[in-house]
């Protein structure tokens, strides 16, 4: 390029150089894939960086090149976007009426979520390209209607929503105290916040995944390119350990909670009903009035049960953490869905193995 140095100092110049570079770019490219596409798809992987690059920064370059653009899938064929989506459409597309896209960007790491989403029929790309995560966001924001979600960012069921559910063979309450067991084993670190939730899942799914927030998780891998993401690279990951209430562990174990503690937590969820009642009746009688027209002993009284109910929840919850405590198979679930995810390391897989041979 034979420019002079004052040509290029224009920003109007440079932007023209751009266009007409990238026009030529884009058209060379679009020339290979229709006369060798054997030969363009096994040079993808080297090429697909400098051209997602283009995708995501380059509107005009964007237009021409997604027409040839490629996305990998597990089984290691090649699709354009276009062919991609026709080939996924009447699967996965859930009850809203989204398309979405499925990928991994590890499929040895992620394989035991990979299988469950091929074993239900379902087509996973690899995404474990530096860009990826940018050019995900830049396909999203030109279809709405087109979702890309990681695959272990949810259970199977639902990381493609459908018209369709199973139904929980323990109770509300049971699944919820039987989730706070759970949650008394895991603790919080520094760099990792766990939640658990129970989830009426198919008997024969495992009774404990760990999932991740897609948007979270795709925050903070932005972040690690700077820009206006770092506040999310700065915070703890957060997963979710998600309960199968209907696996026939977890069933038994709740069955167990039952035998051991039952008229202790019915005592207790009385007391907390009738407690929760009470404070509801008094806070809306209290709403009536103005702050200063509530009579201190009333303002005494609702605070008294407040504490009340607050004793009776703690006690649950310390009656839920000592049955934990005394059941290994718990803390063995629990491991055993940290080990599928890559998260057991160190003292905690030590003690994993040692409690896995004390209970064969």
């Amino acid at each position: 390029l034979n420019v002079s140095r004052s040509y290029l100092q224009s920003d109007s110049n440079v932007k023209k150089i751009s266009g007409h570079i990238t026009k030529k770019v884009a058209d060379r490219l679009a020339d290979i894939f229709k006369k060798d596409r054997e030969s363009f798809e096994k040079k993808w992987d080297d090429l697909k960086l400098f051209i997602e690059y283009g995708m995501i920064t380059e509107e005009k370059f964007f237009e021409k090149v997604s027409k040839f653009a490629l996305v990998k899938n597990t089984a290691g064929k090649y699709f354009t976007l276009e062919e991609y989506d026709k080939i996924i459409k009447e699967n996965q597309t859930d009850k809203d009426k989204s398309l979405i896209h499925l990928y991994t960007t590890d499929p040895v790491a992620q394989h035991t979520y990979v299988t469950k989403a091929t074993d239900k029929g379902y087509d996973v790309l690899v995404l474990d390209g530096q860009l990826d995560t940018h050019l995900i966001n830049t396909l999203e924001s030109k279809e709405p209607s087109s979702k890309f979600v990681r695959v272990d960012s949810d259970v199977i069921e639902k990381l493609i929503r459908k018209d369709e559910s199973h139904t929980s063979k323990l109770t509300q309450a049971q699944a919820d105290d039987i989730a706070q067991v759970f949650r008394s084993q895991v603790a919080d670190t520094d760099k990792a916040r766990f939640h658990v939730r129970s989830e009426s899942l198919d008997e024969n799914d495992l009774p404990m995944v760990i999932t991740q927030s897609e948007f979270m998780r795709r925050m903070k891998d932005m972040a690690q390119f700077g820009g206006g993401y770092s506040f999310y690279g700065e915070m703890p990951d957060s997963f979710d350990l998600v309960l199968n209430t209907n696996h026939k562990l977890v069933m038994e174990l709740a069955g167990d909670l039952d035998k051991e503690h039952a008229d202790e937590l019915k005592k207790n969820s009385a007391g907390i009903d009738k407690t929760k009642v009470e404070i509801d009746f008094m806070e809306k009688e209290h709403s009536k009035k103005k702050p200063e027209e509530v009579p201190s002993v009333e303002k005494d009284d609702l605070e008294r049960l407040r504490g009340e109910l607050k004793q009776l929840e703690d006690k649950r919850k310390s009656l839920l953490e000592g049955f934990g405590n005394e059941h290994k198979t718990v803390r063995q679930l629990i491991d055993l869905a940290m080990l599928a995810n890559n998260m057991l390391k160190g003292e905690a897989l030590s003690a994993f193995v040692k409690r896995s041979i004390s209970l064969l």
